[in-house]
């Protein structure tokens, strides 16, 4: 197998695999000690039997410049295929500002061509590819060099067997006429904001069952905080302070070190210093918030309770169509988008594009009373009323 470890040697084979219609991309990453990954190891491959046409390269290499690659995900004539995209693709858009495409993610293609929920890679090779992958090196540290022979292995295969099955999913979805489904899809994927987080953002990920806005308010600037810094010093968040930490923070309200000393969950290094700095400022920000810049809690998780038996309807509509069209359910709507529909919200993915059309139409017809659900056999069908 071929290591790249020269950036003249990168460049030639991207020029060559630029001649291709498509490229497979992975990588190997590490993220327990930073905030953001850490690139160990990169694979490509383009069309080709076995080994051929595939190769590893080695970002940790000194002076080797990953600009080839990068020139080649500009390329749109060329496809890159990856699977369960969404990490790899973070990894480019923070290097380096890039995103390739045109984007292939075979996760999702698998999903609309009836592989289930979220299939994983070693179930499509063993399904299309009909080999097997030795998973022994899955969780192996891929910072530590040299890379051992079983590594570099597992590593190539995760670009080797991922040809036969873009192909495989490429030639189902236009047979069945889905390819625009993808790409519909891709968009998400594509957009350099799904890869972008913003630390006054960050507070809505952090579980409360208390609703006071001015609560809230200080949630808000501790997560913010908390955000900035690790982005800065690329490190983990949990490093900084954990959610239980922030919760227990935006409750006592802290004014002095001393006061965080009295933590039961603070951890010893974030009671003083740059952290607790940060800490008290950021409580006396959210103490002194003006009314009118509060966050507000979304209210229309109480209100989707209205209709519990329209939400079950829905479900098990959704349960027909996604049988019916041979589609994962969770790529159609997830749970909380049925309980909004079922509340009158109409603003929602699954009644824009190829949803509307597998389900979304239905699923109006079935809030305005326009249809029934019967029970047909194993089957159950949508009868106009």
């Amino acid at each position: 197998m071929r290591v790249i470890t020269t950036t003249a040697d990168l460049a030639e084979f991207c020029t060559a695999a630029a001649a291709h219609p498509y490229v497979t991309v992975d990588t190997e990453f590490l993220r327990e000690r930073t905030y953001y990954s850490k690139l160990c190891l990169l694979q490509l491959a383009h069309p080709g039997e076995g080994d051929e046409g595939a190769v590893l390269v080695d970002p940790l290499v000194e002076g080797l410049s990953l600009e080839p690659v990068y020139e080649l995900f500009r390329d749109e004539s060329v496809v890159k295929v990856f699977h369960a995209a969404r990490q790899d693709l973070e990894i480019f858009s923070v290097a380096a500002g890039i995103i390739p495409t045109p984007l292939f993610d075979t996760q999702v293609a698998a999903m609309v061509c009836g592989f289930g929920e979220q299939v994983g890679y070693e179930t499509l090779v063993r399904k299309i590819a009909k080999a097997e992958i030795d998973k022994s090196s899955r969780f192996t540290d891929w910072s530590r060099r040299p890379l051992t022979e079983a590594q570099q292995r597992y590593a190539l295969a995760d670009v080797t067997h991922l040809r036969v099955v873009y192909e495989s999913l490429a030639e189902r979805l236009e047979k069945t006429g889905r390819k625009a489904w993808v790409e519909e899809e891709m968009a998400v994927l594509t957009d350099p904001a799904t890869y972008r987080t913003e630390p006054h953002e960050a507070w809505v990920r952090v579980k409360t069952r208390t609703t006071s806005p001015k609560f809230l308010a200080i949630v808000r600037e501790l997560a913010a905080f908390r955000e900035s810094y690790a982005q800065e010093r690329d490190v983990p968040r949990s490093r900084v302070f954990k959610d239980d930490a922030l919760v227990e923070l935006a409750s006592t309200k802290p004014r002095s070190e001393k006061d965080l000393s009295r933590s039961r969950l603070l951890l010893r290094e974030a009671r003083r210093g740059e952290i607790a700095d940060g800490i008290l400022a950021a409580v006396t920000r959210g103490v002194e918030c003006p009314a009118e810049d509060l966050p507000r809690v979304d209210k229309t998780r109480e209100q989707r309770q209205v209709n519990p038996a329209l939400a079950d309807l829905l479900r098990v509509l959704l349960k027909a169509r996604a049988e019916a069209s041979d589609v994962a359910q969770k790529l159609i709507a997830n749970s909380a988008e049925l309980d909004a529909l079922a509340a009158g919200d109409r603003d929602l993915p699954c009644l824009t594009g190829w949803r509307s059309e597998v389900f979304g139409e239905e699923a109006l017809s079935l809030c305005a009373g326009e249809v029934a659900l019967a029970a047909k056999g194993r089957q159950v069908v949508v009868v106009r009323l």
